[in-house]
This record gives C-alpha cells, structure tokens and sequence, in this order.
C-alpha cells in the first residue's frame, strides 16, 4: 500500500487535538509538511508531531508535488480560497468546520469539487452526538416517537459571559461570516436524524457586550450575537425551536428534544444519555454506540474514502451547504426583524 502523503495548513487547537494524533495513528500515513500562522508555532507543531518539514505560505502545501491530501485547519474566511485552490491542485481536502462564512463561498467549493470527482472533499462533522446518531436516527425513521410534532434543541455556555475578555474570531463576522455561535453545530445533526431541512420563519438575537479588546487592545465592535433564538418548521411540519446562548452562568447544557404522537426522544448530550418517554407511560433507554473517543473517526474516515473510495458522509460538501444555508437565513431573519 502506497502511504498516503499530507499537508497540514493550520495547526490550531482542534488539528493538534484531532486531526493530526488520529492520522499519525493511521497505518501508511506520512505527515509530510506543516504551514501555520508564523513560522516558530510551525516548527512547534512539527517537533510534538514528527512533520517532515515546515512551510512558511500555505500555498506551497498546496502545489508540493510530494502531498497527496490537505488538512485545512484554519477559520473560515480562509475555507474557500484554499480549499478550492487544494482541489485544483489535484489533492484531496478534508476541511474543518464551519464549511465557509456564508452560501456563496460554500457554492465556490462545492463547484470545485464538482470539477474534481476523484478527489475527496470532506468537512469536520458537529462532533457532539457522533455516539447516538445512529440509534436516533433509527428511533425516527421506524416511528418510534410517532409523527414528528416538534423538534427542539437548547445549548447554554458561559463562553462570553465574561464582559472584558478581548474579542475572539468567532465573535468576528469577517472571519466567521454568518456562522453564530454553535447555531450551525447544532444545527448538523437534525440532517443526519431527519429527512428534510429547516425553515426560519422568525429569529431574534442579542449582544450584551457591544464591544470588546482587539488583539493590540484597541476596541472593537462585536458583531455576532451572544445568544440567539430561532423559531421555524421543519419538513413536513414539525415545529422548530432553537435556544443559543453563550452568556449563561452555570455548567451549560446542551440537549434535544424529538416531540412525537407516540412519545418523545431526549437527548442529553453532555450527560450522555438518549432515551424515549411515551405519551403511554414507559421510557426506552437508548444505547450508546460505544465508540472510542466519542465516536471520532474523522481522519480514518477520510482516509478510507481516500483509498478506498468509501463515500463521504460526516460530512459531504452538500449538507455543509444545507447548514450554511439555514445559518445565512437565520442571520438575514434577526438583522431585519
């Protein structure tokens, strides 16, 4: 088996997390080359992980004859430039979440890929439920829950409730685009347990905190809410109700709520549990798939589409353009409301 040789453009905390241990546990795989944001973190990066060596332009990962496949790890104003650039190149991509900062750029990566239909082009899936969407999605297809009547979903952290913590990129529409807080993350797993899609009929968000310390100090304007509310539909008729919120003091939650005819699936996500409370009485525990890691496969994934052809499903360019699409209309919603 030939070894499967990749670059890595970006090397933040989900590729040093993630990406980069699961595929230097992979068997024939090289990490060939790194470029970061300066050349020092780069060569940090290549020293902990055994990269060959260091590149100081991502564009020379990219036209490196010795690269087989492209791990973008970067923010999202980067995601389409480079990963169309990747896929012209001839090199496979596997990019991280959210796909681009709004529709337009998802659709110029999707028509790359479309250009490319031998090479692999895969986005980091919403990694939360990973152990559970099998058994969910199993649970709604069968009618377990009945006719779906509502679909709910709650998340609640206190990662900007602090007032004088400096402005990050996810609070910066330039780099994160119309991508909101985790609206689009928890968004992605209804795709993979519902047929169909999300309507926004109406939205409402707020930011507490207007502005915030840039990275020399200087005060910058916040532009991405700090807790937002969508109400909708989902196809067929079920009514959506989404609850985002970074300003709440406390441990956090996040959790879903499937409301049947017959019954209702929750989800717990952080106590790790899923079960089933019928309108009759009862409830159906639901089993966890038991993975490692809870259930993070990406990179094994990615490499046996790679070498085997194995379609892509966490996650294919065209549902990354679904939650692209459901966040920009969000956005539009509670900007003109």
């Amino acid at each position: 088996m030939t070894a499967l040789r990749i670059g890595f453009i970006g090397a933040g905390g989900n590729t040093k997390l993630r990406h980069l241990p699961g595929f230097a546990a992979l068997p024939e795989v090289e990490l060939v080359a790194v470029a970061n944001r300066s050349v020092a973190s780069a060569q940090a990066v290549a020293a902990d992980f055994g990269i060959q060596r260091v590149e100081t332009d991502w564009r020379a990962i990219v036209a490196a004859e010795d690269i087989d496949a492209v791990c973008i790890g970067t923010w999202p104003d980067t995601h389409a430039e480079m990963t169309t650039a990747a896929l012209a190149a001839g090199k496979h991509v596997l990019v991280e979440a959210r796909m681009a900062r709004n529709v337009a750029e998802a659709e110029t990566m999707i028509a790359a890929a479309t250009a490319a239909p031998e090479l692999v082009a895969q986005i980091v899936p919403s990694p939360f439920t990973l152990n559970f969407d099998a058994e969910i999605a199993h649970a709604v297809a069968t009618g377990e829950i009945g006719e779906l009547r509502e679909v709910v979903v709650e998340h609640a952290t206190a990662a900007n409730l602090d007032p004088v913590a400096p402005l990050t990129w996810r609070q910066d529409a330039r780099i994160s685009g119309v991508n909101t807080l985790s609206l689009g993350i928890c968004y992605e797993p209804l795709l993979r347990w519902l047929p169909g899609d999300g309507e926004v009929l109406a939205a409402d968000a707020v930011t507490f905190t207007q502005e915030r310390p840039g990275a020399k100090g200087e005060l910058r304007s916040v532009d991405v809410p700090d807790a937002v509310a969508i109400l909708g539909r989902w196809t067929g008729g079920a009514r959506l109700a989404m609850q985002i919120s970074s300003v709440e003091p406390g441990e956090g939650r996040l959790a879903y709520r499937l409301v049947g005819s017959n019954g209702t699936l929750h989800y717990d996500v952080l106590a790790g549990r899923a079960w089933v409370e019928y309108a009759v009485g009862g409830t159906l525990e639901l089993p966890s798939a038991g993975l490692p890691e809870g259930g993070w496969q990406v990179e094994a994934d990615f490499v046996s589409s790679v070498r085997n052809g194995t379609p892509v499903r966490l996650t294919d360019f065209a549902t990354g353009r679904r939650y692209m699409q459901f966040t920009e209309t969000a956005r539009s919603a509670w900007q003109t409301k």
